[in-house]
């Protein structure tokens, strides 16, 4: 059975929430010798930063990211296990000990590994999905254990064959090509390239809406004053059909609704994002529904109180929207994606983010959330 675990894709943008986001003209410089092929002056270039700036995360994860490139697993997870012990933070690391600790076959470190990063960052969908792989894998040897004792367990061998038909099945589904500005890692024995998440779907912007470019990639640095925030694309109703449809269309509202509702959604997700930039803790819980699916099922009052305790212990806090997209279905559901630029003290995060929100009295809030996706 063909056993993969998806790799973080590396680019000066991705090291989220999650995530790591600004770059520095070093980082930008090791990452473009990486996409040439250019691995040992990257190598030498990432020794060279890090003699100046020896703690910066990024610089960091680009030594590890190419001594996998070079094939120097041990020195690779010597270099993500230090990460982890001085960003202990940062979901990333973890991630990529897990890819580096399974290629070994050492699958309880790659469990926990993935475990501590779930802890870090409940909403990293690719952790989830790796510990999935993990559990699946340790399943697949038991099963094989328990037939090698017992040849005439029917029970264990159907397991064993349903886990190599999923196994199967994910292998074979087609993998889309990394966006451009994306370097991706390569696997190390057992990784697997991650399929990139892709764009969304395109809308039409209303006349003329000025929407920000995207943030170029930085280093790790002490946050800085929060960046505008830009009205979003409003997604507009298609005209109706000459001739009636074959098929049933999703409900809408009505057309002369549609963007005013887009825009409140858009400005509850702006007042949330401006709550959590000026650490207004009563404000950023209020923007939850009652309703809200917190990360991990926990409860609302443990949530609330993990939530409290992480704003109120940064000293400064950004964060921003970028390339927000919204989604309106119905009167009372929205779902708006963007990419969220997260500082605060010396972390920086860039990651995917999607918000599902609800109306209720006439106020859009937030009934579920989701980074990596």
């Amino acid at each position: 059975m063909k056993f993969t675990l998806r790799h973080v894709v590396v680019c000066l943008m991705c090291l989220s929430g999650s995530a790591l986001a600004q770059t520095s003209d070093d980082s930008d410089n090791i990452t473009r010798l990486l996409r040439a092929g250019q691995v040992d002056q990257a190598a030498a270039r990432v020794e060279s930063a890090l003699s100046a700036k020896p703690r910066d995360p990024q610089l960091r994860f680009l030594r590890g990211v190419i001594q996998i490139e070079q094939k120097r697993t041990n020195d690779a997870i010597v270099t993500f296990q230090r990460m982890t012990e001085d960003f202990p933070e940062l979901p990333e690391p973890y991630n990529n000990l897990a890819v580096l600790y399974a290629g070994q076959g050492q699958y309880d470190k790659s469990r926990a590994a993935l475990e501590l990063a779930i802890r870090t960052h409940p909403s990293y969908a690719t952790a989830h999905e790796n510990l999935g792989d993990v559990y699946t894998k340790m399943a697949s040897e038991s099963y094989s254990k328990a037939l090698q004792l017992d040849a005439s367990n029917s029970a264990a061998q159907v397991k064993l064959n349903l886990i190599r038909d999923l196994s199967t099945a994910k292998a074979q589904k087609p993998t889309p090509p990394p966006p451009v500005a994306t370097a991706v890692v390569p696997a190390p024995v057992i990784a697997a390239v991650p399929a990139p998440t892709p764009p969304p779907a395109p809308v039409v912007a209303p006349p003329p809406v000025v929407q920000p470019p995207i943030a170029p990639p930085a280093a790790m640095q002490p946050p800085i004053a929060q960046p505008p925030i830009a009205q979003p694309p409003i997604r507009q109703p298609q005209a109706a059909p000459t001739q009636p449809a074959l098929a049933a269309a999703k409900p809408s509202v009505a057309p002369a609704m549609r963007p005013d509702e887009s825009k409140a959604a858009y400005e509850a997700v702006q007042d949330w994002a401006k709550a959590w930039s000026s650490k207004d803790v009563e404000s950023y819980l209020a923007s939850y529904s009652k309703s809200f699916a917190t990360p991990n099922g926990e409860s609302r009052k443990s949530w609330e109180a993990e939530r409290r305790a992480r704003i109120e212990g940064k000293r400064k806090i950004s964060v921003a929207i970028e390339s927000p997209t919204i989604e309106i279905t119905g009167s009372a559901s929205a779902t708006v994606k963007f990419r969220q630029v997260y500082k605060a003290d010396s972390l920086s995060a860039n990651s995917r983010k999607t918000l599902k929100l609800s109306k209720a009295d006439g106020t859009w809030k937030i009934v579920e959330e989701t980074t990596g996706s």
